[in-house]
């Protein structure tokens, strides 16, 4: 396994370090100052205390209360699935998140058919809703069958098969994978015993720069609840390293925004705003589009599948937001953090020159003013001497005084 893989290798690198001492225990506080250390058999084997103390224990499954979960086999979390010794034929995952879309991709690429049970009446709703149907497209037409308004009442075997019992009908599969979320791993860490505070869903109360109540004790990752991504994790770090070294300008205010992809095939990715919410937030923008077919590097992919959306701000020429679905896109949607974090006009990225044949030449097409947007939407490109026409129109110059050379 990959992340055993890289667990190990990360481990290793520690331990093989003369100034840090890996102790395979589990740890709990018994004061602000203490914790106790316990062997796998729930032994205390000795104490600690140190001037600066991080909880980094990460964020584990949910799993709903619901009839017959503890008895019935084949029942599996995101961990546990990617550990079975077996291909199942037919998967069922409750649950329509993110972790639930990125398995039934994954899962349909091998040939399984899986079926998604969604309590909602849509997956994703805060997505841009155009480029949502484009993914439900997409799955449906590798074989995935996605359920909404489907409540989970109970479970049961029969042979050799996990039965799900809904207010539906029954389902029935070689492996069901619980995607009901995930929550901080605090309730066996001893909290109760320091003044640090705890929020409704267990996770750990931290300020700017990452200190809980106790200002010597510090929480990373998935533990302080918010976005549960590796890079908040990496950035947890990096601003926890600084503070203890008494660097204080870097916090979790000044991030910039946060992007993220969800690793479907294509993979989706989506940075500040769509239009519906900065129509909400009263600004004034326009959205550009392009279906990536258009896109030169979409020739040799060889795959038609995608949409890209950008939102403006007509006002001052910003990027408010981008959502992008294709090969590629979490890579391309870092750049555009960049460009809203850095206050760089959208402007800049559409005049830029890129490589070709790449998907950042993209850009190009995307960030062209409205009326080419419009043009190049569907699923040819626009030709060139239509985009100079419409731009030196846009310049007062008259058609008549331009002359453009193409051969067709």
């Amino acid at each position: 396994m990959m992340v055993h893989a890289l667990n190990a290798k990360n481990y290793k690198g520690l331990d093989s370090n003369n100034n840090i001492d890996v102790l395979d225990y589990k740890a709990r506080f018994i004061s602000n100052e203490i914790l106790e250390l316990l062997d796998s058999a729930g032994v205390i084997k000795e104490t600690i205390t140190a001037d600066k103390i991080v909880i980094n224990t990460g964020a584990h499954a949910v799993i709903p209360d619901i009839e017959g979960i503890d008895t019935t086999q084949k029942i599996y979390d995101s961990t546990w699935l990617l550990n079975i010794d077996y291909h199942p034929q037919e998967l069922i995952i409750i649950g329509g998140g993110y972790i639930a879309l990125e398995f039934a991709s994954m899962f349909a690429n091998f040939g399984t058919h899986v079926t998604i049970l969604e309590r909602g009446d849509i997956i994703m709703p805060r997505e841009d809703h155009e480029v949502v149907n484009l993914v439900i497209k997409d799955l449906q037409d590798k074989g995935v069958t996605i359920n909404t308004n489907i409540h989970t009442i109970a479970f049961s075997n029969v042979e050799n098969q996990a039965i799900v019992h809904t207010n539906q009908g029954n389902y029935s599969a070689d492996a069901v994978l619980l995607a009901t979320g995930r929550k901080p791993h605090t309730s066996d860490l001893g909290l109760e015993n320091t003044d640090i505070k705890l929020g409704q869903q267990g996770e750990v109360i931290v300020n700017k720069h990452l200190q809980t109540a106790v200002k010597y004790i510090y929480a990373a990752g998935d533990v302080k609840g918010g976005l549960q991504f590796t890079y908040i994790s990496l950035d947890d770090y990096r601003i926890i390293k600084s503070h203890m070294f008494g660097i204080v300008f870097r916090t979790t205010e000044n991030r910039g925004v946060i992007p993220y992809s969800v690793f479907i095939d294509p993979p989706l990715s989506k940075v500040g705003l769509t239009a519906s919410e900065a129509e909400s937030k009263g600004y004034n923008f326009l959205e550009n589009k392009i279906y990536v077919n258009i896109i030169p590097r979409h020739k040799i992919n060889n795959d038609p599948r995608g949409l890209f959306k950008a939102v403006i701000n007509k006002d001052t020429n910003g990027i408010l937001g981008a959502t992008l679905y294709d090969k590629e896109s979490e890579e391309l949607i870092n750049l555009i953090k960049l460009a809203i974090d850095q206050h760089i006009p959208f402007t800049a990225l559409r005049d830029n020159i890129y490589t070709h044949p790449t998907m950042t030449e993209s850009f190009n097409d995307l960030f062209l003013e409205p009326l080419c947007s419009l043009i190049i939407s569907g699923s040819y490109a626009v030709d060139l001497a239509t985009v100079f026409l419409y731009h030196f129109s846009k310049k007062g110059t008259a058609h008549r005084q331009f002359l453009l050379i193409t051969i067709i």
